[in-house]
């Protein structure tokens, strides 16, 4: 159990540091998110100077920094700090199917932490990998698209089980129903035009 920071222990830096590597996780980083929870107002007005905003759900332990609308930045003639991430169309595939499983998830009273083996994972991808391929091809470019997700944080390895992963909760936040919707309906043409008769 982490020792708990004094009030007068919080340290600014702490926490943004944090942030802006990426996600933070509460069970992954407790000192950072004290300074975090401590700090909220303090942080939200410094990264706020560099056009971005701190997203918080204590609930499920996570935070992250969103930058503002290109307008808004514009006004204040400030660059965008985080740069868009253009996801692949494997990437985007890998986080609709999860997005889609945590919600099946949270309807039954399974708990609170989705885990999945990495059979499971490959499974739930390989109806939409490109026919032609071998299956150690196809093992690779799933492997590779899951090494990817992990690195944006949405899912993350289970310490000593090296064949199982959480879905991580972060992934609530950015595949949203309208996201999905948009992704289902350009993913149903794609495959449309996959079944065409080339002329």
């Amino acid at each position: 159990m982490t020792r708990a920071v004094l009030r007068d222990q919080l340290n600014l830096s702490v926490a943004v540091t944090a942030l802006l590597k990426g996600v933070l996780y509460r069970d992954a980083n407790e000192v950072a998110w004290q300074h975090l929870q401590g700090l909220t107002s303090q942080v939200s007005d410094y990264v706020s100077t560099l056009g971005l905003n701190v997203v918080v759900d204590e609930n499920q332990g996570y935070a992250f920094l969103r930058s503002l609308p290109d307008e808004e930045l514009a006004e204040r003639g400030i660059g965008r700090l985080i740069p868009r991430h253009r996801l692949s169309k494997n990437t985007s595939l890998m986080l609709a199917l999860l997005r889609k499983k945590l919600l099946e998830f949270d309807a039954t009273d399974a708990g609170t932490r989705l885990i999945l083996g990495i059979e499971q994972i490959r499974q739930m991808m390989e109806p939409f990998m490109p026919a032609g391929e071998n299956q150690a091809q196809t093992v690779d470019k799933i492997d590779s698209t899951l090494t990817k997700v992990i690195e944006l944080g949405f899912a993350r390895r289970i310490p000593r089980q090296e064949d199982q992963f959480e879905v991580r909760r972060v992934i609530t936040s950015f595949v949203t129903a309208d996201w999905l919707a948009d992704f289902d309906e350009n993913f149903t043409q794609h495959a449309q035009s996959l079944a065409e008769p080339t002329s």
